[in-house]
């Protein structure tokens, strides 16, 4: 990927050579000296050239002296020279054909790097002349690598002269020079503020009644260099980021500054994902498919290895890129590692990656997020898995649980299987073995994987029942909130032992509310059996109440009985459903046995039991609750329906 050189600023650094006026004109691909004597020398460089005079140039130069006096012992009237090895070729040249004969010529940060190589190369050294081509083109170099723009344009314009800069070390002094000012406080040295532009800005402002007002300049923040690196070709920025690297930079500037190079030079990263990007990677640029595919693995390569340093949103882009330009397994590899280091920073949106594989099953690539989401699990474990873990509500509020990035990654995984669901592709095992990566303990609430299981179960209306238990048990019914359970008590697609257990579980939890209130209101009455309310009396010495104190307790009392009344309407209308849906089974009597249970008989009384000893649908269900977990069955005590 070649150097963009853009247009010179005005302020440019420039010196002037020689005091001559103009003594050569062109004629198409030839150079003519109009001094009147003739032309005894033709010096032949690419498709130019030119006809000069052997004095002028065996004075300043050791090559072309030694060409000459070659040419010379042929006894030819007229010496002809090819030099197409010249660094900057014709053009570089004629510059230094003008320097020979004493014309004015001018030394920019533009050409004062082919111009040294080409004296370089010309041997014009002190030797032949005090104050030569190779010495006045060092002092300039000195000046030009004071100024930040001036270097920024002379290592641009090192590309054209490989591998003469790199002998002469004009690359390397360039780079030290840059990295040493943008690490430094940039109001230090002398650098014309380019602010991603080249022309420049006025410092004054017109106001309302057309007064001029002088506005203040604006502090350089961290970022302002990163524009300037952008210009340079992939080897020699490269060279500046492990430059700034060295010279002990933030890692955030440095991941900041790729950013900025990997969007201008890397269009797909500038999209959203989009199933078609594999068919139009190389749209919108001129850039190859190779050269952006070098590009992004050197940028990965190049990239902090700091936790947080780079945004999970860029990383997760720069994977999806790679997989387009079909990058290199150890690229994608440490891309994955890097997302899953830091996966509680990522947004839904960024993990829908399309699938780009050749052999396409589903739509996005849930293989990659299932690795990238055992990288976070390997790396974020603060329990052992076969530990019980409790988590504090002020904890996950607080953020100063270890605990807390897991909750979020289980809240990401979740909308990304609800997003992925609808697939008809996605098969039931990749579907469990993404859900199970979560331990339980990291879902405060299942209403997310409950979302998640019910759009998978209405997009795969073929799942058997025992495939639509098996899904179900990746939910904890216990832990649904009051709207999840309604939805779930009334979804035909769930099992009928999950819409029981929920329905069991919600009676449950009403009951436990109303004891709950009931016990506060009974306490209350056995503290103050003067039927004071618990209120406190008047601090005159007198029984008498504060009526402002009875007020509040009156309004509490009425609004912990309306609460209960709420509670018991609750639990009525979960007793009527409960009730329908006996009534549409035909009999609470065949429940037992399809939810796998049977009649127990008692070793000791080999008699078959009597009907008002037989469970309860309540109670035959509470003491498999745990059964439909997954865990061992126990037989608890029969709540009260």
């Amino acid at each position: 990927m070649s150097a963009h050189l853009r247009r010179p600023p005005e302020d440019m650094a420039c010196v002037k050579l020689g005091v001559k006026s103009e003594a050569f004109h062109r004629e198409g691909q030839t150079w003519v000296c109009t001094t009147g004597l003739p032309s005894d020398i033709i010096v032949q460089v690419g498709e130019m050239s030119f006809h000069l005079h052997k004095f002028p140039l065996l004075s300043k130069s050791g090559l072309l002296e030694q060409l000459i006096e070659q040419c010379s012992m042929e006894e030819s009237s007229l010496c002809a020279l090819k030099l197409h090895g010249v660094p900057g070729g014709a053009k570089a040249f004629e510059l230094v054909t003008k320097f020979c004969y004493g014309v004015k010529i001018e030394l920019t940060a533009l050409n004062v790097v082919i111009l040294r190589c080409a004296a370089e190369y010309l041997r014009m050294t002190e030797e032949y002349e005090q104050g030569n081509l190779i010495a006045q083109t060092e002092v300039f170099l000195n000046e030009v690598f004071g100024s930040w723009r001036d270097s920024i344009i002379a290592l641009e314009t090192c590309e054209e002269v490989q591998p003469y800069v790199e002998e002469l070390h004009i690359v390397s002094r360039c780079i030290d020079s840059l990295a040493t000012k943008a690490c430094s406080d940039p109001k230090l040295f002398s650098r014309p503020m380019s602010g991603g532009s080249d022309i420049k800005k006025p410092t004054g402002t017109v106001s309302w009644n057309g007064i001029a007002a002088e506005s203040k300049p604006q502090s350089p923040g961290e970022n302002w260099w990163y524009e300037d690196t952008s210009f340079l070709s992939l080897p020699l920025y490269k060279r500046l980021i492990q430059a700034v690297e060295s010279k002990g930079m933030r890692p955030e500037s440095i991941a900041a500054s790729l950013i900025t190079y990997a969007r201008k030079y890397l269009p797909l990263m500038n999209r959203l994902s989009s199933f078609n990007d594999a068919n139009h990677a190389n749209s919108g640029t001129n850039i190859s498919d190779e050269d952006q595919r070098v590009l992004l693995e050197e940028i990965v390569g190049l990239l902090p290895n700091k936790k947080g340093v780079t945004s999970s949103k860029f990383l997760l882009r720069l994977l999806r890129t790679a997989m387009i330009l079909h990058a290199s397994q150890s690229c994608t590899d440490n891309l994955e590692k890097r997302v899953g280091t830091q996966l509680d920073q990522a947004v839904l949106i960024d993990l829908l990656i399309p699938n780009m594989g050749y052999s396409v099953e589903t739509l996005y690539d849930i293989d990659c997020i299932q690795r990238i989401l055992d990288h976070f699990m390997l790396v974020n474990q603060p329990y052992p898995s076969s530990s019980p873990c409790i988590i504090e509500e002020g904890q996950l509020m607080t953020g100063t649980d270890p605990l807390t990035p897991v909750t979020m990654v289980a809240s990401l995984v979740d909308g990304y299987l609800a997003e992925v669901a609808p697939d008809v592709n996605l098969k039931l095992p990749k579907f469990q073995a993404l859900a199970a990566v979560i331990p339980e303990y990291a879902r405060p609430l299942d209403d997310g994987i409950y979302h998640a299981i019910d759009v998978f179960l209405k997009a795969h209306p073929w799942l058997t029942d025992a495939e639509r238990e098996l899904l179900c048990r990746l939910m904890n019914c216990n832990k649904l909130s009051l709207e999840a359970s309604t939805h779930a008590a009334q979804n035909e697609r769930l099992p009928l032992r999950v819409i029981v257990q929920v329905l069991f579980f919600e009676q449950l939890r009403l009951r436990t509310s109303i004891s709950g209130w009931l016990f506060v209101d009974n306490l209350e009455n056995s503290q103050n059996p003067s039927g004071n309310l618990g209120l406190p009396s008047k601090n005159d010495g007198s029984n008498q109440v504060d009526p402002a104190q009875v007020d509040r307790a009156v309004g509490f009392d009425h609004e912990v009985r309306e609460r209960v009344l709420e509670l018991q309407k609750e639990c009525s209308s979960m007793k009527k459903e409960l009730q329908k849906l006996v009534k549409n089974k035909r009999s609470w009597s065949i429940l037992p046995i399809r939810l796998g249970f049977r009649k127990k008989v008692d070793p000791c009384c080999p008699k078959e039991s009597k009907a008002s000893d037989r469970m309860t649908p309540a109670s035959c269900f509470s003491g498999q609750q745990n059964h439909v977990n997954g865990e061992v069955p126990h037989s608890p005590a029969t709540p009260q329906t």
